[in-house]
Parts: structure tokens; sequence; C-alpha cells
């Protein structure tokens, strides 16, 4: 049997032909399209199957956005994705629509060691919930429970809850963002790549925390995109960069902060996994004491969350397989 899978973003999408013979981690043939070119999911499915000519029996695909009786819009897309459309209009017989973090929590568990780094190896409790946040164009949140030893993937649109800063630097960044006009504050405002880390430059630059290098004024003045100049400048050894590495610094904190929040609310003993593009590209400072440490710092909790363990998720194609691994078991 032939599953046709998706991982469906804003800004790619990414489709997928797998079978009950080679299971998720092997698919029969995979395309990426640039979501904005076309009108609409239905017809990058036309062209990818006219492509490929394999027959689908099935259709399973993670979204970036809320899906409410089997529809979703997509964020950041004039998009409607329709799971009953779609089986009719393509002759499936069961078509899932999976929010893009759970469609990576259906990953965790078949997740490869290569797949993982380790932050913090912890004590996992067997059957133990596990939490999933994604820093990358913006910030998901999902979560896993176990019942009868086997678990079981949910969405949250937990990222746009308020942020809850913490420190004077914190507090200040709050007060900035409402100044700009900002009156609500999520997590994912101030923790994702596309709205995050070019808001936590420009708090930082306007209260002189470190000054700014004309080098990377001109870059900066010259890109569509801030977020990978300002990477690049905090990691580059030759030409260190005081403002964006605090930018990272940072972004860090909120991110272990919200991340210990995670964890407390979905008691994850059974582990923190970091997935979306942003932590394999930062390693570096997630392996610096600020990150754990702003993931513990919760009081009378501390003891319980150093044992939880912590993984980043270096598997770029997470959603893609947790989509096809749920796609299968249809």
């Amino acid at each position: 049997m032939n599953a046709l899978i998706g991982d469906i973003g804003g800004t790619k999408t990414i489709l997928a032909v797998f079978s009950t013979e080679k299971g998720p981690h092997e698919p029969l043939v995979e395309k990426t399209y640039q979501s904005g070119q076309y009108p609409s999911l239905e017809a990058i499915i036309v062209e990818f199957l006219s492509d490929v000519k394999l027959p689908v029996e099935r259709g399973c695909f993670g979204v970036a956005g809320p899906i409410v009786n089997g529809r979703a819009q997509i964020t950041n897309l004039t998009w409607v994705v329709d799971a009953a459309r779609l089986s009719t209009e393509f002759g499936l017989s069961r078509v899932a629509l999976l929010n893009d973090l759970e469609a990576v929590a259906h990953a965790v568990s078949i997740l490869r060691p290569e797949d993982i780094h380790t932050l913090s190896a912890g004590v996992s409790v067997a059957g133990g919930s596990r939490a999933v946040i994604a820093p990358g164009t913006g910030l998901g949140e999902g979560f896993l429970t176990s019942v009868d030893g086997k678990y079981s993937a949910h969405a949250s649109e937990g990222s746009h809850v308020s942020f809850g800063p913490v420190g004077e630097l914190q507090i200040g960044l709050l007060r900035y963002l409402n100044e700009q006009g900002f009156p609500h504050v999520s997590y994912e405002r101030v923790c994702s790549g596309a709205l995050g880390i070019p808001l936590l430059y420009a708090y930082l630059k306007a209260i002189n925390f470190a000054e700014e290098p004309a080098w990377l004024a001109e870059q900066l003045a010259g890109c569509d995109d801030p977020t990978p100049v300002i990477f690049s400048a905090a990691q580059d050894p030759a030409r260190p960069c005081a403002l964006a590495n605090a930018v990272l610094d940072l972004f860090v904190e909120i991110l272990g902060a919200e991340a210990g929040n995670l964890a407390l609310k979905v008691l994850a003993t059974g582990g923190v996994y970091l997935g979306g593009g942003i932590p394999p590209r930062i390693l570096a400072h997630l392996e610096k004491p600020a990150f754990l440490e702003a993931l513990r710092a919760k009081g009378r909790f501390r003891e319980l969350l150093t044992k939880v363990p912590v993984h980043v998720i270096l598997n770029a194609k997470a959603g893609l397989l947790g989509a096809a691994a749920h796609g299968l078991s249809l």
C-alpha cells in the first residue's frame, strides 16, 4: 500500500510517496515545491502525481496551522486544506491532517540515534509524557502521552500564550515591544526566526547593549531576511560580534524558559525534544549553561526538571517522517 505524504508550510511544501513495505524512513519518491508559486495544495498534488506516476491509496499531511473539523488555513498562505475534498478529488480512501508539530511529535518515537543530539541525558521515565518545542520560522509546540505503552501525539498552540519575562533584560524587552505597538506579546513573537530574532536584535540595539559593527549594519540594510545574517555574525569566530552574540544568548534563555514551562505543563518526564530549523544551527549556544539553567529555573520544581532528558532533533525532515508514520498506520 502506498500513501501520499506531505509536509506543508508557508514557504515550501514537500510531497512524497511512502509504502508499507519500506516504511516511514524510506520514501519511494520525494519532491519539494515553493508553496507561494501555487494557488492551492491540490495544484501541487496534481503536478506531483503526474510526474511520479505512482498509485496512492491514502494521504496524510502535516500542515502549518490549526486544524478544525478536518480543515486547516495554512499560516502565511491563502490556502485552505480540506481532508474530505482531498479524499474525493484524488480518490483516496482516507486522508488525515496533522498540525505540523503533531507530525514532528509522531516522529519522536521512531527517530534513529543519528537523528538526535542530547543536551542532557537525564533520567527518562518509561511511559512519561514527552514535550516537543520547535523554533523555526515560527514557534511550534506539541506533546506525546502514553497509554498502554503506545504514544499518541497531540497538537498545541501553546506558543501563542503570553510571554513571561524573566529578569530585567527580558522585562525591558516586553516594555519595548509594548511601546512598539504590540499589546500582546507571545512566546512566538520573541522566540522564532521570522519574528523573534529581528525583534531581539532591534531591542538590544535600541538600548545600546552592544555596538553594531558597520559591516553588519551594511549587510542587514541590503537583505530581505535578517535572521540568517544575525546567526552568521553571532557564530563567526573570525569576526566576533558582541551584539549578534547577545541576540542568540537572549533567544536561548527565552527558549529554555518556555521549554521548561511546556515540560511542567505536560509533565514531560519522558523528555523534551527541540525540533524546528533553528536548534541544529545553534548547538554551541544551546550547550552553554544558560539554556538548561533557564529550562530548570522553576523554583521548587528544579529537581524534577533536572532529571528530564533534553534532546535536539537533527533530522530536518522530522515532520515528513512523522506524517509518514501516521499515514502508513491509518
